[in-house]
């Protein structure tokens, strides 16, 4: 039933059924009706003029929006946490200096109104919004708006163990030290209380996009101060306050995260009051739910649900080729997966092509060969991948595995677009594997556990992802496979490598860039530290009452300005 519908039918039980009266009505004594009298006429003149009052339209803007996740969110402090379930909670929240333009990777101003980059490419100058205000929540009131002192604790806890804040709680904050933030700032200046300036060690002109990642959202200098005062500074990861169009309300890890509207937000005032996240693990249950219109918009579909939308007309499919890759990443620290030749034949030994036919019976997905998507410039064309289980052998037998090895294999225990069934996955690898005389045992745990220990190098190999958006060579590279990244020693660390990726950050003549990411390439398919597998379309099922939804390149979700008609 419609929602006009809706009212007329409330309004006809309304007219049919008397008001209680426990009292008698009052003599009129002026020309003006009894208030419950007001109501129905009102009611009555508003609909024969064909619309709702203006109180009751107000009421139709303000309805939930559910969103079915895929995960929960690991914490609420976005410097800490580098998974797409996380970012996505985080980004209704947080806000950094720029942002992409909505289904772009063009930057534009987010808490800063302006910025500048230096001639050299060596440094950064922001200047602040005016007028920002962090959330007012139960648990922190904000005295000032922002200003220069957010942005310069948000950025000293990245890159300075000894401040108090962090001696107070010690954080690993993973992107900014994958990429080496520490490494590549001389120094952070507070020029006035709206104007900072990033001073960089070498040239860098790929540096502006990191502060429209969701790491570098900027936190309330002032409720840290708060928190730490109180001896609560862990409470920053589960106590959110940021600057975004919505704000913490409550959470239940793997069942719920509740968002309300920001009312002092600075920029546009959100129709949507309640943002929610339902959160299911099961792909087949998110799809349920949105066709029951429990969500109106879910997390990305796998291949063997699209059936399912085809025809319903009340869903809308949204659809990208996404930046984005799935891989399985070695131990680079112990045996056997240190050894280039084991790593080498354990990748020839997969047969690409039947695990796309089973996992991607659409065949929107293209098989993965370098480090990232060929729709990104400085990619290497001449890469090739081999499916080759003689050669395998041989590699092995080179390696001092003729008779074989054992290894665990750990299975994505989510459903993502570039991998939709880590099991299935895990299971045809290992088919593979076991043609070679590799035996493979496969693992997996529960979503946040997984990356903890993967983290930690428990693994043999695992599954893993990654999703771009600024669409340059350096946002896979660095993060990844830099030795910033490999501070344990589990991922690839090669300096060869790492002079060219070096090198191209610092280059600015275009052409040069471009080459040095392709040399890059060569070495890293030499290597092999990953088993690169596919580049995904990314598909989002919208209910049609959504407005405003806009994907990104990388595939993740904003709910600003999205509305529920």
């Amino acid at each position: 039933m419609s929602s006009d519908a809706q009212w007329r039918a409330a309004l006809a039980r309304l007219i049919r059924t008397p008001l209680p009266m426990p009292t008698p009505l009052p003599v009129l004594k002026s020309n003006r009706a009894h208030p419950s009298l007001s109501l129905c006429l009102g009611l009555l003149a508003a609909l024969s003029l064909g619309g709702l009052p203006p109180q009751a339209q107000a009421q139709q803007k303000a309805r939930p929006l559910v969103y079915c996740a895929d995960a929960s969110p690991e914490g609420f402090d976005p410097g800490m946490w580098d998974s797409a379930s996380t970012n996505t909670a985080n980004k209704q929240m947080f806000q950094g200096l720029l942002a992409f333009k909505r289904g772009t990777t063009e930057l534009q101003p987010k808490l800063a109104s302006a910025w500048q980059i230096s001639p050299d490419a060596k440094s950064l100058t922001f200047t602040l919004r005016r007028g920002v205000k962090f959330h007012s929540t139960p648990y922190f009131k904000p005295t000032r708006e922002l200003n220069a002192d957010d942005v310069l604790f948000t950025f000293q806890r990245f890159v300075d163990p000894s401040t108090p804040f962090n001696k107070a709680f010690p954080a690993n904050f993973i992107y900014p030290q994958n990429m080496g933030l520490a490494k590549l700032l001389a120094g952070l200046d507070r020029v006035d209380d709206y104007t900072v300036r990033f001073r960089l060690k070498s040239p860098n002109v790929t540096f502006a996009s990191n502060f429209a990642m969701a790491w570098a959202s900027i936190q309330s200098a002032e409720y840290a101060a708060q928190l730490l005062k109180q001896g609560r500074a862990q409470q920053i990861n589960n106590q959110p306050v940021g600057t975004g169009p919505y704000r913490f309300k409550s959470y239940a890890k793997d069942d719920v995260l509740r968002m309300t509207a920001n009312p002092d937000y600075w920029g546009d005032k959100q129709e949507t009051q309640a943002l929610i996240f339902s959160i299911s693990r099961e792909p087949n249950v998110r799809v349920q739910k949105l066709l029951a219109g429990e969500c109106q918009v879910a997390s990305a579909l796998r291949d063997v649900d699209l059936a399912a939308m085809d025809k319903r007309r009340d869903v809308t499919v949204m659809k990208i080729q996404a930046l984005n890759i799935s891989y399985l990443s070695f131990n680079m620290k112990k045996a056997p997966t240190n050894n280039r030749e084991v790593r080498e034949a354990l990748d020839i030994a997969v047969d690409r092509q039947a695990i796309f036919k089973a996992l991607f019976p659409r065949g929107d997905a293209m098989q993965a060969v370098s480090a990232f998507p060929p729709a990104i410039p400085g990619y290497n064309k001449k890469l090739k991948n081999e499916y080759n289980p003689e050669r395998a052998k041989q590699l092995l037998a080179k390696a001092g595995y003729a008779q074989g090895l054992e290894i665990d294999l750990w299975a994505l225990p989510v459903s993502r677009p570039t991998n939709p069934n880590g099991q299935l996955m895990a299971q045809l690898i290992q088919q593979d594997w076991a043609k070679i005389g590799v035996k493979a045992h496969i693992k997996t745990y529960e979503w946040g556990e997984y990356l903890k220990r993967a983290n930690q190098g428990e693994h043999d190999v695992y599954m893993s992802g990654w999703g771009g958006e600024s669409g340059d060579a350096d946002e896979f590279l660095t993060p990844n496979l830099s030795c910033a990244a490999n501070r344990s020693g589990v991922k690839f660390c090669n300096k060869e490598f790492e002079a060219l990726i070096d090198a191209a950050r610092a280059e600015t003549n275009t052409p040069k860039r471009l080459a040095l990411y392709e040399q890059a390439q060569e070495i890293f398919k030499r290597e092999r530290p990953w088993i690169t597998m596919a580049h995904s379309t990314v598909y989002i099922p919208v209910r049609k009452d959504v407005q405003g939804f806009i994907m990104s390149p990388n595939g993740t979700v904003d709910f600003e300005n999205v509305v529920r008609r």
